[in-house]
């Protein structure tokens, strides 16, 4: 699980942690693979109209900006517990919430979405609209917050607990 606190800090679990490092550690033991099937594409002839090395020189760019990203992903984050049980909405809770005119309630986990995150259970970014309005939200508050079609939803939050997975 990946959460990030108001200080910016990106809290992992020990298994993100784990399975974050281990898609580093892979992405660059492959990046000699990567090379040579650009130096093999290079070696057919005219780059113009090459298109296996352009699209060699495209999956270097990708492999080379996640490999970025876990890097700074992993040097600042904390390995550590969810967040206290003190009914607040923040990162690393699963928030039970209702929307105003319905009946039903609706679970989802306040966390930043990392590819790879397991588990059956929806993510709502703390960025995302829903996110924003409700962060800081006690049990029993309602918020609002605008819908892409421009009108405004209310919900409710029922229930902040600790995120255990």
């Amino acid at each position: 699980m990946v959460t990030v606190s108001d200080a910016g800090v990106t809290w992992l679990t020990q298994d993100a942690y784990n399975r974050l490092k281990q898609e580093l550690d892979e992405l660059v033991e492959n990046r000699p693979a990567i090379a040579a099937k650009i130096n093999a594409s290079r070696e057919e002839g005219d780059l113009k109209e090459n298109g296996g090395y352009h699209a060699a020189r495209e999956e270097q760019a990708h492999q080379e900006a996640r490999i970025r990203h876990l890097q700074e992903l992993l040097r600042n984050a904390k390995v550590g517990e969810a967040p206290a049980n003190d009914g607040l909405a923040e990162p690393g809770k699963i928030l039970t919430v209702r929307y105003e005119g319905d009946s039903d309630t609706e679970n989802f986990l306040l966390a930043t979405r990392e590819e790879g995150a397991e588990g059956a259970l929806e993510i709502y970014s703390p960025e995302s609209p829903i996110g924003r309005a409700l962060l800081g939200a006690k049990e029993g508050e309602t918020r609002s917050y605008e819908l892409p079609n421009g009108s405004t939803q209310k919900v409710t939050l029922v229930k902040a607990v600790p995120y255990a997975g």
